[in-house]
């Protein structure tokens, strides 16, 4: 066997292993329930939205909440510094409904992430039994509150999360963002984190984090993580470290979002964690070799024996398994959040450039210039 057809096989039974994975996951990634019981008690729950420069979102946001079928809730937002309209669209909100509830602005501390700081800051204000921290670009259906605590209340969880379904209108968004669903699913064991409270099986997103009082207390809350730019990776973390559990659900009929709007503002907005979502560069490392050999070179050793470069027959064999198992996967992914076809045919370009943003966000936290709304972790204000 050649050292070509040898990469190949590996290439091979890394996609099929992760098409295998994505099976598995996609079954035990479980809508909610459709409606919660008449008789079961609805306490109250906290929505918090941190909103900075929002002034193109945070009505629309906070408007899905008020006008959904879950009357016991409050909204707080944390007003972060805005230089827009947002306090003025804010103030006219909290007139019209007693249920909005703006935190008082501080300035920045040192050494905390702005997110952090604003979802800690309206904690401390909450009243809920369980607090839903979002982001204010996210819609929410009429349903959300009512199934989500449905869903939570029926198992023993500190934590609860969806990925809202990804919105993406442009080339650029296309092929960065669908790459979250085909990280997750192809790496994720769902059914062993369901098994154990170990903080390394965990995942959530940071746009929908459904979390019981208790648990958010007893992990040290935001606070516990106060300089990242992660919180979807970190909180679980932080929860389950405290002994509460946390899982995952399909809640794409739930919440909406269009998170980037082109390719430089979905590459700087990954930027900014996709390196910290890893932890360690032997994993960075790592993954570039799985993605570049396993899953792009197998398209480009097909190109080329397709063209006449490449004779190595069984070669060519193995990288035809792998990039049919590889389309097939992203063509399940694709199907079940309603991606379209371009991030299926785009997945060898699209895993090069989720490898370069991997190392680019390392750069950037290596010389510690990760940045988001202007700032740069780190420097307060």
């Amino acid at each position: 066997m050649t050292l070509l057809a040898g990469l190949m096989l590996f290439a091979a039974m890394s996609c099929a292993g992760a098409l295998a994975m994505a099976i598995v996951n996609l079954r035990l990634y479980h809508r909610p329930p459709e409606r919660l019981a008449e008789d079961a008690a609805r306490p109250l729950l906290s929505v918090c939205i941190p909103a900075r420069d929002e002034e193109a979102n945070i009505e629309a946001c906070v408007r899905s909440v008020l006008e959904g079928s879950y009357a016991s809730c409050e909204v707080l937002v944390y007003d972060d510094q805005s230089t827009d309209a947002t306090p003025e669209i804010l103030a006219r909100l909290q007139a019209e409904d007693d249920r909005v509830k703006l935190v008082e602005t501080v300035p920045l501390p040192e050494g905390w992430a702005g997110k952090q700081h604003a979802c800690w800051r309206m904690a401390q204000a909450a009243q809920g039994e369980w607090m839903l921290f979002t982001d204010a670009d996210v819609r929410f259906s009429a349903d959300m509150l009512e199934r989500t605590y449905a869903h939570a209340r029926s198992q023993d969880i500190g934590l609860l999360s969806t990925f809202p379904r990804q919105i993406t209108r442009s080339l650029g968004e296309v092929l960065l963002v669908p790459m979250i669903f085909f990280i997750l699913f192809s790496y994720l064991p769902m059914w062993r984190m369901r098994q154990t409270s170990d903080p390394s099986t965990s995942a959530a997103c940071g746009q929908f984090l459904f979390v019981r009082r208790d648990a958010y207390d007893a992990s040290g809350g935001h606070e516990a993580f106060r300089d990242s730019y992660h919180d979807g990776v970190m909180m679980p973390r932080a929860v389950r470290r405290a002994g509460f559990k946390s899982d995952l659900f399909d809640g794409q009929d739930l919440a909406s979002v269009r998170m980037y709007r082109g390719f430089a503002q979905s590459w700087m907005g990954f930027a900014k964690n996709a390196f910290e979502g890893l932890g360690s560069v032997g994993l960075l490392v790592f993954l570039t070799f799985v993605h570049i050999v396993g899953h792009a070179g197998p398209f480009a050793v097909l190109a080329l024996g397709l063209a006449g470069v490449v004779a190595d027959d069984l070669a060519i064999a193995f990288s035809c398994v792998a990039c049919a198992a590889m389309l097939l996967e992203r063509s399940l992914l694709s199907a079940r959040f309603r991606q379209g076809v371009w991030p299926v045919a785009l997945h060898p370009i699209g895993v090069v450039a989720m490898t370069a943003v991997q190392w680019h966000s390392w750069w950037l936290s290596v010389r510690g210039r990760r940045a988001w709304r202007g700032r740069v972790l780190g420097a307060g204000g």
